[in-house]
């Protein structure tokens, strides 16, 4: 018999690490509803024509299609789609996986746009899938935790996603720098050194910078057609160094004979400026390696990385001013970021930043002798309950032994014990499981050694 499995990239995970799990998302959601975002919900699959052309063509090669119910190759002509993959892809396939939040997003509020009210800010903690290749942080099934502002073009917008992003890998122990980058200042950048046409190839080269380096970069971009002379103007500005001042002021010359670049420019001035107001307790910095080949981005570009763990980045987003327009609904400009909540589980596991109550889910687990101790029980284990405590009574009167091995196993606090003689006093024998210590308490003390 074949042993049962999952597929690469997926994961089970136990009671406790859905504890862990649920504390990363709480703590998000907390810090979303304090900035005033409201949550939504779309579903796990959409029409392919919805998620297709969305991403560049690297992105849709990454989409997970869903193969038509029934007989779906009906009416697919062999010979036609025998050389065009693709096309028969199209003609089997009409729905795939979500590959991110942000496109369904998009989808939803030009559905939904006569009753949404202007700016919208979102939230939506669901899972996404992605046809990539399994490795260290990169998973083909993983959670999203998006924030977005729609129908606003004000940049404190970009300023009070940076703020979440800190709020929350501060409340999480985690040691971060946000990186800022501006879609303008490379397409300036690539109308200054002649490539204006290529913005996209550049783009999704010089994102690689860190992954590859920058000589393989360079190839990569000499293969995809731009000039040798435009890749030597091209190194100074992607290796630009200093503060982010001294590289704004640096900018502001390279690019002064391109609007569009000086744009970018003031945009991101705009927002260190504000940013130095708040006192933010982890770094920010300007860095023109940033590019994330994502289609969509228009204006800022944000990616979040963790200083002490090597791995990916674990939040990112940016502006997009012309998604909605690709659905019928031009003019709506948009702004969100996406905690990779996987990613962020693995750095919190690598430094063991969880905190001591996170994984415990019941708070006391009560003895069970016989029919008589429950019957006395039932009563103060659901006071306990509406009370807000989270305790058990054990299902069966078995050896006291094993009783206290499901609580050590569960990682059960307290263990409450009552035989004869403590229900003739009306009282409880608590006993700490950390110390051994034991205490003889009331109902009403017991709720405020719990609470």
């Amino acid at each position: 018999m074949q042993k049962p499995s999952i597929p690469k990239g997926t994961r089970d995970f136990s009671p406790e690490e859905m504890a862990k799990r649920n504390y990363i998302f709480d703590t998000i959601k907390d810090v979303y509803r304090l900035y005033g975002f409201r949550q939504i919900e779309t579903p796990a699959m959409e029409n392919l024509s919805t998620l297709m052309g969305k991403y560049g063509e690297e992105g849709d090669k990454l989409l997970f299609k869903i193969l038509n119910s029934g007989d779906f190759m009906s009416g697919v002509d062999i010979v036609e789609t025998a050389s065009a993959p693709s096309l028969l892809a199209t003609k089997i396939s009409e729905k795939g996986l979500r590959y991110d939040l942000t496109v369904p997003f998009a989808r939803y509020v030009v559905m939904h746009r006569n009753d949404i009210s202007f700016p919208f800010k979102r939230y939506q903690i669901q899972p996404v899938w992605r046809a990539d290749r399994p490795q260290k942080g990169r998973y083909r099934e993983f959670f999203q935790c998006d924030a977005d502002v729609v129908g606003s073009d004000s940049l404190l917008n970009e300023v009070e996603l940076i703020q979440i992003i800190d709020e929350v890998f501060s409340r999480l122990n985690i040691r971060t720098c946000t990186k800022l980058n501006n879609r303008k200042i490379l397409s300036g950048i690539a109308e200054i050194i002649g490539e204006a046409d290529k913005i996209v190839d550049i783009t999704v080269s010089i994102d690689k910078l860190e992954k590859i380096g920058l000589e393989k970069v360079n190839e990569e971009l000499l293969s995809k057609g731009v000039s040798p002379s435009a890749i030597e103007k091209l190194q100074p500005i992607i290796l630009l160094s200093g503060n982010t001042q001294e590289k704004l002021d640096t900018l502001r010359r390279e690019l002064a004979s391109s609007e569009i670049g000086m744009q970018g420019v003031e945009e991101m001035a705009f927002i260190f400026d504000k940013i130095n107001l708040l006192s933010l307790k982890n770094e920010v910095e300007l860095d023109l390696t940033l590019a994330r080949g994502l289609n969509y981005y228009t204006g800022t570009i944000i990616e979040v990385k963790a200083l002490d763990v090597e791995i990916g980045s674990i939040t990112g987003g940016g502006r997009y001013d012309n998604l909605t327009g690709i659905f019928g609904l031009p003019n709506v400009s948009g702004v969100g970021i996406s905690f990779g909540a996987d990613r962020i589980y693995d750095v919190l596991n690598q430094l063991n930043l969880y905190p001591e109550n996170s994984t415990h889910a019941t708070d006391v687990l009560f003895v069970n002798f016989g029919e008589k101790e429950q019957d006395y029980l039932l009563p103060i284990v659901t006071e306990l309950r509406r009370a807000g405590i989270c305790c058990e009574l054990y299902p069966e009167s078995a050896k006291m032994k094993k009783q206290m091995t499901y609580a050590d196993n569960n990682r059960i606090p307290f263990v409450a014990i009552v035989g004869e003689n403590e229900m003739s006093e009306g009282k409880i024998m608590l006993k700490n499981m950390q110390s051994g210590e034991q205490e003889l308490v009331g109902v009403e003390e017991l709720r405020k050694i719990l609470d």
